[in-house]
Parts: structure tokens; C-alpha cells; sequence
């Protein structure tokens, strides 16, 4: 992977408002992958105590959207297939991944595991994207020829 292209990426997600709102850490990243984690916090529960569907998916959604825009062009969600298996325990530490299965010049497919801790799978997703030809908006200019 391009250095410069990872620093960028590293750089936005770091500054991104709603990844700050849920603290959303990027730990790794590569083309087609990225690694994502947060803390499970009480904020985060639905009426029930449990995890709100909308929490894990922020999470979720943020590794697939560092993973499908890692090769450096534009990259959106066209559809998302998710199942939740299990809710987290408080206080835990969530880890999203996202891989790529598939890549050709229009579309990529990914699937995005969510465990608690080192294996405890709560989430699978698998995910399509429509790839646009336009570099990252903020890739370094000489990287954007």
C-alpha cells in the first residue's frame, strides 16, 4: 500500500467528527483491509441494555469504509447485509474487520467480522461498493495525477 495514501487515510479518520463521537480507532489498514476498534460504553445501549444495532454499525461502516477507499479512489456503499449474533459485554473492546473478497473497476465486495475481545463473533456483514474513478479528495496533489 502507498504510504502517503495510508497517512492520509490515518490522518482523516483521526479528525473525523462522528469517529470521535464514538471513538472509533483505525489500527491497521491496507488495500481491501482495515481494522477498527471501540469501547462499548453504557451511551451505546437501546432500550433494552443491549447494544444498539446503530452502535455496532458505526463500527462496522467505518472499517468498511477505510478498507474499500485503502487503493486511494472514491469509493461508496451500495448495500450493506448484516446479522447481529450476540451483544457485547460493557465496558469491551470491539474489533471490526474488513476484507476484501472481490474488487473489479465498478464494484468491490467485502466482509466485515465484529468480535469482543479476541473471538467472541457478534456481527458478520458482508458489503458491496460502487467505485467511483476519483482519487480521494484529501490525498496529497501529487498523488491525485
Amino acid at each position: 500500500m502507498d504510504t502517503k495514501i495510508r497517512e492520509a487515510i490515518f490522518k482523516q479518520v483521526a479528525k473525523e467528527p462522528f469517529a470521535e463521537k464514538f471513538s472509533l480507532k483505525l489500527m491497521d489498514l491496507d488495500e481491501g483491509y482495515a481494522k477498527v476498534t471501540m469501547v462499548f460504553t453504557p451511551d451505546m445501549e437501546n432500550i433494552f441494555g443491549k447494544s444498539h444495532g446503530g452502535a455496532l454499525f458505526a463500527l462496522i461502516d467505518e472499517a468498511f469504509e477505510t478498507a474499500s477507499n485503502a487503493h486511494g479512489t472514491v469509493a461508496v456503499a451500495l448495500n450493506m447485509n448484516i446479522s447481529y449474533l450476540a451483544s457485547p459485554s460493557p465496558g469491551s473492546t470491539l474489533t471490526a474487520e474488513a476484507r476484501e473478497m472481490n474488487r473489479t473497476n465498478k464494484t468491490a465486495i467485502y466482509d466485515i467480522k465484529v468480535v469482543e475481545g479476541e473471538s467472541r463473533l457478534l456481527v458478520l456483514c458482508q458489503a458491496l461498493v460502487y467505485r467511483i474513478d476519483k482519487p480521494l479528495p484529501f490525498l496529497p496533489q501529487e498523488l491525485e495525477a
